[in-house]
Formats: C-alpha cells, structure tokens, sequence
C-alpha cells in the first residue's frame, strides 16, 4: 500500500470522528461556561470550537495510526535478503 494511500486510510475516518465528537460534545457543553485551571477560557466560542476539533481530530488520527501499525506483518513474516 503506498504512503498517500495509507495516509488518507488514517487521516479521513479520523477527520469524520473528529466532526461527530464536535457535534456530541458542544450540544452538551457550552464554550463560555469552560475553564481551565479554575479561571475562565480567554478564547472565543469560535476559537474553543477550533482548537476542540484539532484535538479530537489528532487523537482520532493517532488512534488510527497505531491501528495501522498494529496491522503491519512482522518483520519475521517478510522475506529475507540473501547475503
């Protein structure tokens, strides 16, 4: 499989994960009530919903990634070189 392909196989259901948890998480929460470290967020709602999609994308994407990584074939099951 080439890399692009492998990348986009990682990167896409990672990206429709990522806008599901935005649309469950924020019908529940509210940006303006967040906080963080006992004070208020000093982010717009629009900047919390950003920066919220990035993460939730990125961890998506790294859970996907290891899958991938899990799914390789051992190195024991390719072929050997002859020396």
């Amino acid at each position: 499989m080439s890399v692009a392909r492998q990348l986009i196989g990682i990167l896409w259901p990672a990206f429709l994960l990522a806008c599901a948890m935005e649309l469950l998480v924020f019908a529940l929460v509210d940006p303006s009530d967040m906080h963080w470290g006992g004070e208020a967020l000093r982010m717009s709602r629009q900047g919390v919903y950003t920066v919220a999609f990035f993460l939730f994308w990125g961890m998506a994407a790294a859970s996907s990634a290891f899958t991938a990584l899990l799914a390789m074939p051992p190195s024991r099951d390719l072929p050997e070189h002859p020396q």
